[in-house]
């Protein structure tokens, strides 16, 4: 098992740290001077961290990609908050050097809980066509194993193992709750979009040491995928009413709300609608609680503002925190600067 983790950097600040870490992004990139230097993302389940490496890179260059596991030395530093790590050392780790499970991320919630809520949710539809429908989703094993493995995103909301299965969850909670405020929703119709809206991500992403898009997610995308997944389990379903086929349909091919948002259409009907908004808020509400998580992580005040979060276009303030404050918040700062490159 790892020693130094990620969210361990705080504590070896102006200090070299060895340690092993998962290679998310690699890029050679030019310097002010001419010459160039290598920019690196690493990785494990506590997060995302920065890394230059000046000099004397060439000799490993070649010698890894994005997703192997490295070993490196390096130092710590902070830069408008952010903790860095500017490397000296680097190496491919071997396989038998370290365990998958300290760098990808997982869900904190108990995975066959949610399983079982989630089956209790669709078993409790009173239509037996749309109860039928998810079954066929969620009796295939290989189906099943996927969307209890997946996470919901490469690196927005619920990015981790699990991600998928815990968003799918906690939107049906809220969902079953908006139609029991809204009498002319119909449940079972909201409920099975909300099952069915991400399914498409289970072949859209990839997942080992990190997470990232497979060829046919990146040539379709989850919509396209989950709309060929649904058509081929109705198809083998002759007696699913093709009003009822077309209004699943919309709510997976509507839920991203807008066009210039990657949504094919937009909702048209009222479950479309609620879960449009309900699935943006599970979103939200979760990148806030990651942005907290990382503010705390980086020894900031908990009544201060977040550094601005650009998947939100805007920073954020724990309410919490600031109404238990016992002295005034310090001011805003302002947006984090990208990682200095070397003169």
């Amino acid at each position: 098992m790892k020693d130094i983790y990620v969210a361990d950097l705080s504590k070896f600040e102006n200090q070299a740290v060895v340690s092993y870490f998962a290679v998310t992004n690699k890029q050679l990139r030019s310097r002010k001077d001419g010459g160039q230097y290598l920019a690196l993302t690493l990785s494990d389940r506590t997060g995302p961290v920065e890394c230059r490496m000046w000099e004397n890179f060439d000799g490993s260059l070649d010698g890894f990609q994005a997703g192997d596991v490295v070993k490196i030395r390096g130092e710590v530093s902070r830069y408008n908050g952010h903790f860095q790590l500017t490397l000296d050392k680097l190496r491919r780790a071997a396989d038998g050097e370290f365990e998958l499970a300290d760098y990808v991320p997982r869900t904190l919630c108990d995975v066959d809980e949610l399983w079982r809520e989630l089956n209790r949710f669709v078993d409790s539809f009173t239509d037996a066509h749309l109860k039928a429908l998810l079954h066929a989703f969620l009796d295939d094993e290989k189906t099943a194993a996927a969307l209890r493995e997946a996470p919901a995103a490469k690196g927005m909301h619920h990015a981790w193992l699990g991600g998928l299965l815990e968003h799918v969850v906690s939107l049906l909670g809220i969902c079953d709750l908006a139609a029991q405020h809204y009498k002319d929703l119909n449940r079972d119709l909201l409920l099975a979009g909300a099952v069915l809206h991400d399914i498409g991500k289970i072949e859209e992403l990839r997942w080992g040491t990190g997470f990232d898009y497979t060829v046919r997610g990146q040539l379709l995308g989850h919509i396209t995928i989950g709309i060929a997944m649904i058509e081929r389990k109705l198809n083998a379903m002759p007696d699913f009413p093709a009003d009822l086929r077309l209004l699943v349909e919309h709510l997976v091919l509507s839920h991203h709300g807008r066009l210039e948002f990657g949504s094919p259409k937009l909702p048209m009907i009222p479950e479309a609608i609620v879960l449009h908004y309900l699935d943006d808020l599970d979103a939200k509400m979760q990148t806030m609680c990651n942005e907290f998580a990382r503010h705390s992580a980086q020894g900031r005040p908990a009544a201060a503002m977040t550094e601005w979060v650009r998947s939100m276009d805007r920073p954020l303030l724990k309410t919490g925190a600031f109404l238990n404050r016992e002295t005034e918040p310090p001011a805003t700062e302002p947006p984090a600067a990208e990682f200095p490159a070397k003169e």
